[in-house]
């Protein structure tokens, strides 16, 4: 088999974290833009940040999950808007929030087919039910991460929580998927 060519970028980045003061959730849906609050159906509000494009959900107890960054700078500059904000309603958040990655997603190729019927056999840690999804997911041993495998060799890696780990385990998947093929 030849060595397939890895491809592969970070397309979210989930992070929390904390900003040590209450939000009024009320006051922000009634004076903000780009807000959903709906408390009966969920307890947190929803900011939408166009710039990175983000969206934010915020507790009242001032807890932070912020979603669909692509980079940590995008991270940064996100809660920079969600401060921004809080201010134009009077609320000063006074520290600098310490963020803290949840999941990271990414996805690409491994540059070569796969026989996803053979590897949901072999492959151990695996899923494959084709009549409900036609993705095998794996979970790679040793590592947080977990694969979705197409036989197009797309690829898309949840779990990890660096850019270096995403990296680390795709190599070791590819490594995995080498060795058995070649056996």
């Amino acid at each position: 088999m030849v060595k397939g060519q890895k491809e592969i970028e970070i397309v979210n980045i989930v992070v929390s974290t904390s900003l040590e003061t209450d939000v009024p959730l009320e006051k922000m849906v009634a004076t903000l833009p780009n807000t959903e609050y709906n408390p009966e159906q969920f307890p947190g509000l929803v900011l939408r940040i166009k710039d990175p494009k983000t969206s934010a959900l915020i507790f009242s107890s001032g807890k932070v999950v912020c979603t669909g960054a692509r980079t940590l700078a995008d991270v940064d500059r996100s809660i920079e808007q969600i401060i921004i904000n809080l201010k134009k309603i009077d609320i000063e958040v006074k520290i600098k929030p310490e963020i803290t990655v949840q999941n990271i997603v990414a996805s690409g190729s491994i540059g070569m087919p796969l026989n996803l019927n053979f590897l949901g056999i072999r492959l151990p840690n695996t899923e494959y039910e084709p009549e409900q999804f036609p993705g095998l997911v794996h979970k790679l041993r040793g590592t947080r991460a977990t694969f979705l495998l197409f036989s197009n060799g797309k690829i898309v890696c949840t779990g990890t929580r660096t850019e270096q780990e995403v990296h680390d385990a795709t190599d070791k998947l590819i490594e995995n998927l080498e060795k058995m093929l070649n056996k």
